[in-house]
């Protein structure tokens, strides 16, 4: 027996549509506090000497956070290549601008304190306000233009179109999405701030944190609702075996209203993800205001969690369903890499992805700490 053929094909794909979600997961919570915090960066600091404690508190860790941002690239483009080839040409443009945040908040952070002149470190104050907000806001607009379906179709020889364009993107639902991410991640941000400063810092933070918290659990409630009320959703209408060929025109599907909560109704335990949305940030909340540091920090990476995992629980098996031609909509079954590259791959991540998870835990426990803002203001022992 070949060694691949241990592992089923439908398993292969499930494992991997769940190695996925673990990868998003892991990037929104740990890259989350850093957009976070370089989005309270003109609020929490008042004076260069307080905003250079927040960048201190990000700057040890904001790389390797971003690890996981390219681990989930990588992953999509080997284990889901038609999902990347559609995704990264259709949403180009946004991806773009993606790119170019994330690209200019490293330049930030090592430029911004080259110089003493005021007008200079403003200018990169602002480029870090802007590469934590923009970013923040295309992930979720993203989001919800995916649960409304993307307008790409394939040919007759499965040559990809896209009909959509940037602006298109902007609707009132995804807008919305955007707001909810801005939302949770200001408030992992300040959740961050409060376990890693101390003094005015920490106590803005908490204030701006409560009421992003509140934000993230209305907003939330709200995308929930519109979700159920408006928003159709994608179910397949023929059948689809999770052991076939790697090709979506080989099914059909259809809109249906209600179809993004058919998994709650067959399977009530995937509640517990939207609960644990809400659930995170309302003790994020009370953990702000009552100042328990460690306790806040998980109840928003909680949150975040539970958010991100009700989008996969609401969509499966669909991953990237057509608003044009349903039938081309990606489904886990029918759009991944063959038996052996998906095994494979899942070999490489068993050897390699818990070194990455045990590096970063102990570059954390390394870091473990408030940041001492004698020593940035006295010139000793600081990055940035």
């Amino acid at each position: 027996m070949v060694l691949s053929e241990l592992i089923s094909y439908e398993t292969l794909r499930f494992i991997w549509w769940l190695l996925i979600g673990v990868l998003l997961v892991a990037y929104a919570v740990t890259d989350g506090f850093d957009l976070g915090v370089g989005m309270l960066l003109p609020f929490a600091g008042r004076d260069d000497h307080e905003r250079r404690v927040m960048i201190n508190s990000v700057g040890p860790v904001w790389e390797g956070n971003q690890v996981w941002l390219i681990l989930g690239g990588g992953a999509v483009f080997a284990a889901w290549p038609q999902l990347y080839a559609v995704s990264f040409s259709g949403f180009y443009l946004a991806m773009f601008v993606i790119l170019v945040a994330l690209i200019l908040r490293p330049v930030a952070f090592k430029f911004r304190s080259k110089r003493e002149e005021p007008a200079w470190r403003a200018r990169w104050d602002a480029v870090l306000f802007a590469s934590g907000l923009v970013p923040a806001l295309i992930y979720g607009v993203a989001v919800g233009n995916v649960l409304q379906g993307v307008p790409f179709r394939f040919s007759s020889d499965m040559h990809i179109f896209y009909d959509g364009s940037f602006f298109g993107l902007l609707n009132p639902f995804a807008l919305l999405c955007g707001l909810v991410s801005v939302a949770m991640m200001l408030m992992h941000g300040a959740a961050w701030l409060q376990l890693k400063t101390a003094g005015p810092v920490a106590e803005r933070a908490r204030r701006y944190g409560s009421w992003a918290a509140v934000a993230t659990l209305v907003l939330y409630a709200l995308a929930g609702v519109a979700l159920w009320l408006w928003i159709d959703g994608y179910r397949v209408t023929s059948a689809l075996p999770a052991s076939g060929p790697s090709n979506p025109m080989l099914k059909t599907a259809a809109l249906q209203p209600g179809a993004w909560f058919v998994n709650y109704a067959a399977r009530p335990w995937l509640w517990a993800a939207p609960v644990l949305g809400l659930l995170g940030a309302l003790l994020a909340l009370v953990g702000l205001r009552a100042r328990r540091e460690v306790a806040t920090l998980l109840a928003s990476g909680l949150s975040i969690v539970g958010i991100v995992l009700s989008v996969g629980a609401s969509m499966f098996p669909f991953i990237l369903p057509s608003s044009i031609d349903p039938r081309a909509s990606l489904t886990v079954w029918d759009s991944s890499s063959s038996h052996l590259t998906l095994f494979n791959m899942l070999v490489a991540t068993a050897i390699f992805l818990p070194l990455i998870i045990a590096y970063t835990s102990w570059v954390y426990h390394v870091l473990w700490g408030k940041v001492d803002a004698d020593a940035i203001r006295d010139e000793r022992g600081h990055a940035y």
